[in-house]
């Protein structure tokens, strides 16, 4: 949860009515505290200070709940292999850090031009419907956070990596762990390091007071050093060895979820006498450009399936992955590799092109229309050899 200013609470005091206003309508169940009944914590309210419902006559407040599963015996999953366990237990967190390794500025900028920059847009800027990295110097930008949009021309919080983000170690693990996004876990240790060089530096950003510049070589022993513009910008403060007491004082405040009098959080009758509701005083036509408030399709091109059109569309969407002859990485000039996937029906390729598989986003990232769609995979297959 970000700190938030008075001003910030217009924004979502909506939100807080509705909710309120349910939780007003749920069943008068007595609902109880929740407490830990072992370990350490014993006796103290569960971390986020909430209550529960009984079961009662198969329900829980106004909700039926599954009898059976509550009797426990799951017969799904199964236990997991030592090597299961030890890939997980190898996750990189602010208390584990990365593996030993390195990574320069420069070689983290080519790895970005051929593994990210199709999705994340140039520098960072971001793509359709992938997120920007980086917008400029990450210590001036984390200012724009606390912005809100009270006026047809003010900025909104500036939300990226440098500016948000509290830890660097999420970033390392997630570019580890998913990225690129059509062969995840395919990237070395140094290789990780050299990208998160790179999106460091694109963000402008010092480590021990040194400036992450185009020569940097960024290892293990730096990385540790690494401090966020954002470390301290989130309430509850989780770090350090009062984190959880922390965060259990603070969602048992009532006045830290939207109460104002109450000394308890409140799941019945919450709300006397009428709802305050803040309007939102912006419209659509306010904004320079206004909003756009059509609905209608785009309007068809009869020449939108032509062979043409779906090279056209292969070019300049697909082939900085695949290649321009199909040859790239993945591979999708290969005839028998084809004959192998067409063997299940063509329904069957149109439908894994559209809904995305084995990494490969839906549509692969673009908003083209089913039938466009279609005919650029023909425009593949037409590439096999």
């Amino acid at each position: 949860m970000f700190k938030l200013d008075r001003k910030s609470l217009v924004s979502i005091s909506i939100i807080t009515a509705v909710l309120v206003g349910f939780t007003a309508q749920a069943d008068t169940t007595s609902a109880t505290s929740k407490t830990y009944t072992s370990g350490p914590n014993k006796g103290k309210l569960v971390i986020d200070g909430g209550v529960t419902y009984p079961v009662k006559n198969n329900k829980t407040s106004s909700y039926y709940v599954n009898s059976d599963a509550q009797k426990g015996g799951y017969s799904y999953g199964r236990t997991p292999t030592p090597t299961e366990l030890e890939a997980w237990s190898r996750s990189v967190t602010p208390k584990t850090p990365p593996p030993e390794g390195h990574g320069t500025v420069s070689d983290g900028s080519e790895l970005y031009d051929s593994k990210c920059a199709m999705c994340h847009g140039d520098f960072g800027s971001g793509g359709s419907g992938y997120p920007s990295l980086a917008k400029g110097n990450a210590y001036d930008g984390v200012k724009s956070l606390k912005n809100q949009r009270t006026s047809d021309t003010a900025d909104g919080p500036n939300r990226v990596f440098g500016t948000y983000w509290p830890q660097a170690s999420t970033l390392w693990w997630y570019i580890k762990e998913g990225m690129p996004h059509p062969a995840p876990k395919s990237l070395t240790d140094d290789q990780v390091y050299a990208l998160v060089a790179y999106i460091l530096n694109i963000n402008e950003m010092k480590i021990d007071g040194e400036v992450v510049g185009d020569s940097y070589d960024l290892d293990r022993a730096k990385f540790l050093k690494i401090v966020m513009p954002n470390k301290d910008g989130f309430v509850p403060k989780i770090d350090g060895p009062k984190g959880l007491d922390n965060t259990r004082a603070f969602f048992n405040n009532p006045k830290n979820i939207g109460a104002k009098t109450s000394k308890a959080r409140c799941m019945n009758n919450c709300i006397k006498g009428e709802t305050k509701v803040t309007r939102i005083k912006i419209e659509t036509k306010d904004f320079l450009p206004p909003l756009s408030i059509v609905r209608d399709l785009p309007v068809k091109d009869k020449n939108a399936n032509s062979g043409n059109a779906a090279k056209a569309t292969y070019d300049a969407t697909c082939s900085m992955c695949h290649g321009a002859d199909g040859m790239g990485a993945p591979v999708v000039g290969n005839k028998a590799a084809w004959e192998k996937v067409t063997s299940k029906g063509m329904d069957a390729v149109y439908h894994n092109a559209i809904n995305g598989i084995n990494g490969m986003p839906p549509k692969g990232g673009t908003d083209l229309a089913d039938t466009d769609l279609k005919a650029v995979v023909d425009y593949m297959i037409s590439l096999s050899k």
